[in-house]
Order: C-alpha cells, then structure tokens, then sequence
C-alpha cells in the first residue's frame, strides 16, 4: 500500500486497509489486532454479529462489505462503522428506519454496478437519484449519512487491466458530488489481486483478504 501510494504521490495515511475476514475465526482478528489493525471486512450479517459478540470491548471499527438483503437491515443498522453495499431504495429506507430507531447516523457507501455480469449494485444511469434517496434520509440527524461509493469491478487477467474502472468510478464520485453540492471522501474498491491499481486511481478504502489471512476456508 506504501508503494503504490508513493508511486503516486499520495500519503500513505489516505489510504485505509479493511482486513476481509470472513469465514476466518475470531482468533485470526484478534492477531491480527494485536499487529495494530484495527478495521475488518464481513459480508454476511450473522457470522459478522456472533464475531462482534465475541470479540466485544476490543477497538475494531467493523465494515459490512457483502450483498446486503433487505430483511437483514434491522440487523446491520448502528453496528457497523461503514455499510459498503446499499444498491436499492427499498434496502436504503430500510436501514434508515432501522438506523433512526437506534437513533443513530449510520455511514454508507453506495455500491456501483461495473459489470454485465455482476447482480449486485445500482446502474449508473440510477445512481443520481438513489443518492439523492439517501441524502434525504439523513437529514434530521439519524439515518444513512452518504460517504461516497463502492464497486467490484469485473474480473480480469491482471491488475492493470482493472483501472480504468476504477477510475471511472473516481470520476462518477467526483461528478455526484459536485450535482450533490456535498462532499463524498470515501472511495472502497481494490481487493487482494488489483489494490495497488486502486490506491493508484484514488481508492480511499481497500478490501484485502487473502493475501494477509491466507486462503479463505469454505462458508460454514
């Protein structure tokens, strides 16, 4: 992450690492702690919940970063730092409502669709208007605070070969701010085999898994 930061001219500090640590056991996080990582990545509500559970009173900020249903809303709201998945209206003003009865403003990132064949994310041509969805339903003080967006771009052979997605995903955050007339910093794409390419292209969020606990075991 230095590297790929000194290499284009930004602080190294601009960039956060979310440690992806789905599937792998408390255990694994709290060593992982212990080497002063402090945010971690899951994707699906209740092995996320029972780790919160278990790891409870330890400095972890933790991210939702998986597909999020909308069923699941009441489950996610106010326990993580950062949700990196809202794509629908329908999943937008269910977190809020589940957020505004905690009483809390709970983070968000709008997930982009970058590929034919991906199902998850919202289509380009929607996102102005569910961004303005979610704007509106933060602005008593409790509900979705929006921070920028997220993407998963498709699969390709090397790691080059993913920035101009992620550049263009750069430039659609830039572009709804400005038609939003409000900031948007955050920025969460590159995984393990392309995060260098995203810090290069302006990545504010990495989501790295493998290359730090290992292979991922099988879903339980």
């Amino acid at each position: 992450m230095a590297a790929a930061c000194e290499r284009c001219g930004r602080a190294p500090e601009s960039v956060r690492l979310v440690a992806v640590s789905k599937f792998h056991p408390a255990s694994d996080i709290r060593a992982l702690l212990a080497c002063g990582q402090r945010e971690f990545g899951e994707s699906y509500a209740q092995e996320a919940l029972a780790k919160q559970d278990e790891l409870v009173g330890e400095d972890i900020l933790w991210h939702f970063i998986g597909g999020l249903q909308t069923k699941k809303a009441r489950q996610v709201a106010g326990r993580f730092a950062l949700i990196h998945s809202v794509d629908s209206a329908k999943l937008a003003r269910e977190l809020a409502k589940r957020a505004s009865e905690a009483r809390v403003l709970q983070p968000v990132l709008i997930e982009v669709n970058m590929g034919e064949e991906q199902k998850a994310g919202v289509e380009e041509a929607d996102l102005p208007e569910l961004a303005r969805l979610v704007v509106s339903l933060g602005e008593r003080g409790c509900g979705l605070d929006l921070r920028g967006l997220m993407c998963l771009p498709p699969v390709f052979d090397s790691p080059e070969e993913a920035g101009p997605a992620f550049e263009y995903l750069r430039e659609l955050r830039d572009e709804l701010s400005a038609t939003l007339s409000r900031p948007l910093p955050e920025l969460s794409m590159g995984m393990t085999g392309d995060f260098e390419t995203a810090i290069e292209e302006g990545a504010t969020i990495v989501r790295v898994g493998t290359s730090i606990f290992g292979p991922r075991p099988q879903k339980p």
